[in-house]
């Protein structure tokens, strides 16, 4: 269980914001316009509220180690819930109501839980076959990148058997109340959770699957137990497809004008292009920004409180007007 010390590779600062640094300052398709967060603060800043609870009927919680695993596989899964034009949205009906995207896969592994589906068991996933899968995400339609779903699935449970004891929980206990550090030993151990791009030359990282499984553990625990980390103030934004959509309609965010072209035109940007992580990288960087001016304005806030502050707002119509970028990845 120590494996992974050996493939980490340290990094002066701070593994995330030192990337985004680089890219910031060397963005040409992507612009970040700061005189602009006062505006959305004073406008929206009512709906700046804690990252919330982990109270939902789609998520687990029975408040033991169980929990920890099967947090760990709905991270392993929580990417890439968007459909194509003219197909249809994958969505499961459960507790009464159909949910989608990443509540519909929160209920699709609270379903499989209680009907003795063995979703959180290492030597399960490790084989698990895509008839298995299919019935766990059974509804309408088809979650996207079923096949990388299922080859990220297997991939975890082989690694937890070799590495880890087949168990998350020796992960979470080996960070030793870091959540930087779980984060990092997970991208070193498991491949599908290394979300990383070249740029010009430099390795950027992202890890936002990384830094999720750190939040929704310190948020499912209320900070306590498997959830207590005393570093979760460092986090930074979870960068995604929706918080860049919410930033650019706030004009915290803008595109040049063939990246506009692309986003507003549906167009799929390839992972890893000059474009696609700007987005990212930018919208990590306003975030950091935003954290910084609530701050100074008496109210402090954590960059995973702004991050839940712009999802809340994305799921508002006036900030759906324009598209967000699509790219078909396993990292978001």
């Amino acid at each position: 269980m120590e494996r992974w010390a050996a493939m980490v590779k340290s990094s002066p600062g701070h593994p995330v914001l030192d990337g985004v640094e680089w890219v910031a300052s060397r963005s040409r398709q992507v612009r970040f316009h700061p005189n602009r967060i006062f505006d959305a603060l004073t406008q929206w800043s009512h709906m700046l509220t804690p990252s919330g609870t982990w109270d939902h009927p789609c998520h687990f919680w029975d408040g033991s180690a169980e929990t920890v695993r099967w947090i760990f596989v709905l991270d392993v899964l929580n990417h890439c819930f968007w459909a194509d034009p003219g197909r249809r949205t994958w969505t499961v009906h459960y507790d009464g109501q159909d949910w989608s995207g990443y509540w519909g896969l929160a209920a699709s592994l609270k379903r499989a839980v209680g009907e003795g589906i063995p979703i959180t068991r290492a030597s399960f996933l490790a084989e698990m076959t895509e008839e298995d899968l299919r019935s766990v995400f059974r509804g309408e339609g088809e979650i996207p990148l079923l096949q990388q779903r299922l080859a990220n699935l297997r991939e975890a449970g082989r690694i937890l058997e070799r590495d880890w004891g087949g168990d998350a929980v020796n992960l979470v206990r080996a960070a030793g109340g870091r959540g930087l550090r779980l984060a990092e030993q997970v991208v070193a151990s498991f491949p599908s959770f290394r979300d990383e791009a070249l740029y010009q030359a430099r390795t950027v990282r992202f890890w936002k699957r990384a830094q999720l499984l750190v939040s929704d553990l310190h948020h499912s625990f209320g900070g306590a137990g498997f959830g207590a980390f005393m570093d979760i103030h460092e986090l930074t934004a979870f960068a995604d497809y929706k918080l860049p959509q919410v930033l650019r309609a706030l004009g915290i965010l803008s595109y040049d004008r063939s990246l506009e072209e692309a986003v507003d035109g549906l167009h799929h940007l390839d992972a890893g292009s000059p474009g696609e992580v700007e987005i990212r990288a930018m919208t990590i960087r306003a975030v950091e920004e935003i954290r910084k001016a609530s701050c100074r304005s008496g109210r402090p806030v954590t960059s995973a409180t702004v991050d839940h502050w712009l999802w809340q707002l994305g799921q508002l119509e006036p900030f759906r007007q324009r598209p967000y970028h699509r790219c078909r990845t396993i990292y978001y």
